[in-house]
């Protein structure tokens, strides 16, 4: 049987590799992202994968009448998973980070991801899947904003869990994972990765297709509501 899925973020990264195991598998796809230019090179990759239907919306997640008008237009959408982030300019000292910069985190990863609930509100019927991660659980001392944001989607699911039943609300937190958020972060990338690998008990950073992978165990299984599903490698449990 065909689903449906919205893929708030699936432009890109994560998301991306979500869209294309749901592709194909042949299921209908929409992806949603700020860059029309972006969209349009996923769906071009997605089209030669499968039969399911791939649109496209353009619509920023911090922008509330882009997600009314986003999901105005759907009737009845069986998943809607959300891998949209804003990380620019978010790391460094707390004291010298904008407030400007702090609030766009907020809007993006906590208000958007609530917003997405209040509108998807009555158009979904199985699942709604956010992301948070690994900064939530082990901060580093320069990402305190957004370590702040993503602990708060924990409670964010645990409240929509009940308030939204039987549709089913989860969130997957990722560890490291090798995406193109990393290449603005003006750091040395293949440098960080290999001494991280080295620190993991799965001894390697983390895929896109791992992190999908997650999403459809939460997407598909009617038994998980309420829950952060950790994909790490076993961050956590490093010293």
């Amino acid at each position: 049987m065909t689903t449906q899925t919205i893929i708030i973020g699936g432009a890109s990264g994560m998301g991306h590799a979500l869209a294309r195991t749901l592709v194909a598998e042949n299921d209908d796809v929409t992806l949603v992202g700020r860059s029309a230019d972006r969209l349009a090179a996923a769906r071009a990759q997605l089209e030669r994968l499968g039969t399911g239907r791939i649109d496209t919306v353009v619509a920023d997640i911090g922008r509330e009448q882009d997600i009314a008008d986003l999901f105005a237009k759907v009737e009845q959408v069986d998943h809607v998973v959300v891998t949209a982030a804003d990380s620019t300019g978010v790391y460094g000292a707390t004291a010298d980070l904008a407030t400007s910069v702090a609030r766009s985190v907020l809007d993006t990863k906590l208000l958007g991801a609530w917003l997405v609930g209040k509108h998807a509100s009555g158009k979904v019927t199985g699942s709604i899947t956010y992301t948070s991660g690994i900064n939530a659980y082990r901060p580093n001392g320069s990402n305190t904003i957004m370590a702040a944001a993503n602990g708060a989607l924990a409670s964010l699911v645990h409240g929509l869990a009940i308030e939204m039943a039987p549709v089913r609300v989860n969130a997957v937190s990722p560890g490291w994972v090798d995406t193109p958020i990393w290449d603005n972060l003006g750091m040395d990338k293949d440098k960080a990765f290999a001494e991280m690998a080295r620190r993991l008990p799965a001894r390697r950073i983390g895929t896109p297709d791992d992190i999908a992978q997650a999403f459809l165990s939460l997407m598909r299984n009617g038994f998980i509501t309420g829950t952060v599903l950790h994909v790490d490698g076993g961050h956590q449990i490093i010293s």
